[in-house]
């Protein structure tokens, strides 16, 4: 038998008996050859026919990979635009309930996307850079902290836009507490109460109750797991004036975790300035993208000023600071003023951390690690959701951040689901907390940002094995 087929059956065998689990990563093929004495020839002749057998697949500008057996989500669950006046009452307590449990450190937490943990942060730089700050400029805990906040963030985040795409101006930039306060400010300014915004279906949990405060109405549009939002029907939704703005994560989707191709980002800059309807951009997780190239947001194309970007570091350097950002565009007067007379502005010691941070360069090399990190995690868990979950269970395919959406059989109810997993202080995200229609009853969303140790495992098995008794008690 020729030496690359030996080769191939070697690491298939590998790959069946889990050795080789879904998502790990292959030995380069120069990496390969040389720990073997095989030509470079022969390594890529086997990783081919493994490709060609369907167990890896080759990753651009990063390797090759085990497949996982994890069946992917094709098709979005929603189809058409349907309004959605409110969550009701008992939904949202169970967003309640979740943000209780999580407090309790008897509880295993595979719901909210809030990363735990030292390797998820560099919290000790963050503090030293901290204490010299207050040694040399002492006077600041003495000091009220007025509008823009420091040059020096501002302008970092102007330079960092560039990676994105963005050519920002560091004048234009507005500091905000995290990206809810951006996301608050963006709808305050373009929206009256009333009015309709279009949302991605499903989309982030708490943009339900943020709408309900300030009074407007959602229209969720079909989202697909892979591919985004449905731009064809957004257009016909902007042709009809029913909507005042939308508010979209075309880059690394919470909780999809997909990313709309670069044609559909310029096709979306284009509906917006054409129609003018503003867009809000939550470009939260943009940095976090797996490709070595980052994909650029939409606002990277915003033509006149029609789309509103916001971001914020809480998920990637320091949480507990609260530092966001925004760029509103034609709408950035009317958002500082919004500001001041809200919460006039951000404390100076800690955005001056982040900005010196920034600055000297460690966020690339911490960026850089995350990614690894979380790319590795994700492959890990939807390998063992394929171990341990109903068969017929399928799960996303993200693009970047630490998010997992899984579309259980239909006849599971993860809202019953959660409440078996609480019982053994397990915390999940019910997929009816993402949409307004009562929909995804079937779905829910896993974190990947924790320390995949043995209590976690055990409750993601626990987990799965709560989901095939339900299962077998409804056949």
């Amino acid at each position: 038998m020729s030496l690359y087929r030996l080769l191939a059956d070697e690491l298939a065998q590998a790959i069946a008996q889990r050795t080789l689990p879904g998502g790990s990563r292959l030995s380069s093929v120069r990496q390969c050859a040389a720990q073997r004495g095989l030509s470079f020839n022969t390594v890529t002749a086997a990783y081919r026919l493994l490709e060609d057998r369907g167990l890896i697949e080759a990753r651009p500008q990063s390797g090759y990979y085990v497949k996982s057996s994890l069946p992917a989500l094709q098709q979005p669950l929603r189809e058409t635009p349907g309004d959605v006046l409110a969550l009701s009452a008992a939904t949202q307590d169970l967003v309640a309930v979740v943000l209780q449990s999580q407090q309790r450190p008897d509880y295993t937490d595979l719901a909210l996307a809030c990363p735990r943990g030292a390797a998820f942060y560099p919290s000790q730089k963050l503090a030293r850079l901290a204490a010299r700050i207050l040694r040399q400029q002492p006077q600041l805990m003495a000091s009220y902290a007025l509008p823009p906040g420091p040059e020096r963030l501002r302008s970092q985040i102007a330079r960092r836009g560039l990676q994105l795409g963005m050519s920002l101006r560091p004048e234009d930039i507005i500091l905000t507490h995290g990206a809810m306060e951006a996301l608050q400010l963006a709808l305050r300014a373009v929206t009256q109460p009333g009015d309709t915004v279009g949302v991605e279906s499903p989309t982030y949990f708490n943009l339900y109750p943020l709408l309900a405060s300030l009074g407007l109405k959602a229209l969720e549009i079909p989202t697909h797991p892979q591919h985004g939002l449905s731009l064809d029907v957004l257009e016909l939704l902007l042709a009809e004036k029913r909507l005042a703005a939308i508010v979209a994560m075309p880059t690394v989707h919470n909780p999809l975790g997909c990313s709309m191709s670069l044609a559909d980002k310029q096709r979306l800059a284009h509906l917006v300035h054409h129609y003018q309807v503003p867009l809000i951009e939550d470009a939260l997780y943009a940095e976090l993208q797996f490709a070595a190239a980052l994909s650029p947001t939409v606002k990277a194309f915003d033509r006149d000023g029609w789309v509103m970007v916001c971001a914020s570091y809480t998920k990637t350097l320091a949480p507990d600071f609260r530092i966001g950002w925004m760029e509103a565009g034609r709408f950035g007067e009317r958002v500082r003023q919004l500001k001041f007379a809200s919460s006039i502005a951000e404390p100076v010691l800690l955005a001056e951390t982040i900005g010196q941070f920034l600055e000297s360069g460690g966020y690339d090399h911490h960026l850089r690690m995350l990614r690894r990190l979380y790319a590795s995690q994700v492959d890990t868990v939807r390998d063992l959701i394929a171990r341990w979950f109903p068969a017929g269970t399928r799960a996303t395919l993200p693009s970047g951040g630490f998010l997992l959406w899984l579309e259980l059989p239909e006849n599971i109810d993860t809202q019953v689901l959660f409440h078996a997993a609480l019982a053994e202080r397990i915390t999940i995200m019910p997929g009816v907390l993402y949409s307004g229609s009562a929909r995804y009853r079937h779905c829910l969303r896993l974190s990947c940002c924790h320390a995949l140790d043995e209590r976690f495992l055990a409750a993601l098995r626990r987990l799965g094995e709560l989901a095939r008794l339900q299962q077998e008690s409804s056949a």
